[in-house]
């Protein structure tokens, strides 16, 4: 497990991507404040997780089930939770009752199994789409995304679209990357129209610590901020969401 910097220099960093995102918000002319910061909890041991309420976070996003369990039983109340990992079916009756939004929905069987074990008030979810069309990334193709938003749809409320995710190639130029984040942003507004009686695709969940500020630019509702807040001043980012 990564030792974390200190609460201050977290803060600073956190100050410095809110920054930034604002700055990409100007600049492409949209509302102030249109941008969530969704700190990844996978690079903090349980017992480290109380200091990031601390420094100003709010939103965290778990990979893993049992991880999830874990933190929130320790913290439950000092965040908003949501789920960026690869859900396997057989975790969802452990994760949908504990988050607000899931953004890793791959698949109809998993929509299905969402839907048998979601709460009372149903569980909010994202639709991940492989735009880049690497191997290595789960999501569906753009042709597949209709038949995720059917199958919700006919869980008569129990599972509700609120958009999209994905996972861009790592480069070193973000700009290599402005296609996938403005690919997303399209198939959204292209579904959005003829979907807005059932769900708002109001959500797109995109850019992480090398590529954020591009991915704000493409319209990007939330950004998944993993290990910059700990380590040197570099971007760092893995490949499994965050």
């Amino acid at each position: 497990m990564t030792t974390p910097a200190t609460g201050a220099g977290i803060r600073a960093k956190l100050a410095r991507v809110r920054e930034n995102v604002a700055a990409a918000l100007e600049r492409t002319g949209r509302a102030p404040g249109g941008v969530r910061v969704l700190v990844a909890s996978k690079y903090y041991a349980p017992e480290q997780v109380g200091a990031l309420s601390a420094v100003g976070v709010d939103l965290l996003g778990e990979n893993r089930a049992e991880d999830l369990v874990e933190k929130q039983e320790l913290f439950g109340g000092a965040f908003e939770w949501h789920f960026i990992g690869h859900l396997q079916r057989r975790k969802a009756k452990v994760v949908a009752p504990r988050v607000s939004l899931v953004h890793s929905v791959d698949s109809v069987r998993l929509v299905e199994e969402l839907a048998g074990r979601a709460p009372g008030g149903g569980v909010e979810v994202l639709f991940q789409v492989n735009v880049s069309g690497e191997e290595s990334k789960y999501g569906v193709e753009e042709d597949e995304v209709e038949r995720l938003l059917e199958a919700a749809a006919a869980t008569e409320g129990r599972v509700r679209a609120r958009g999209f995710m994905t996972i861009a190639p790592l480069v070193e130029d973000p700009e290599q990357v402005r296609y996938v984040f403005a690919k997303l942003r399209s198939i959204r507004d292209r579904l959005r129209g003829s979907w807005s009686p059932h769900f708002d695709l109001s959500e797109l969940s995109m850019g992480m610590s090398s590529d954020y500020e591009v991915a704000v630019e493409e319209g990007a509702t939330v950004v998944r901020i993993g290990r910059m807040l700990i380590e040197g001043d570099g971007p760092v980012r893995r490949q499994d969401g965050s």
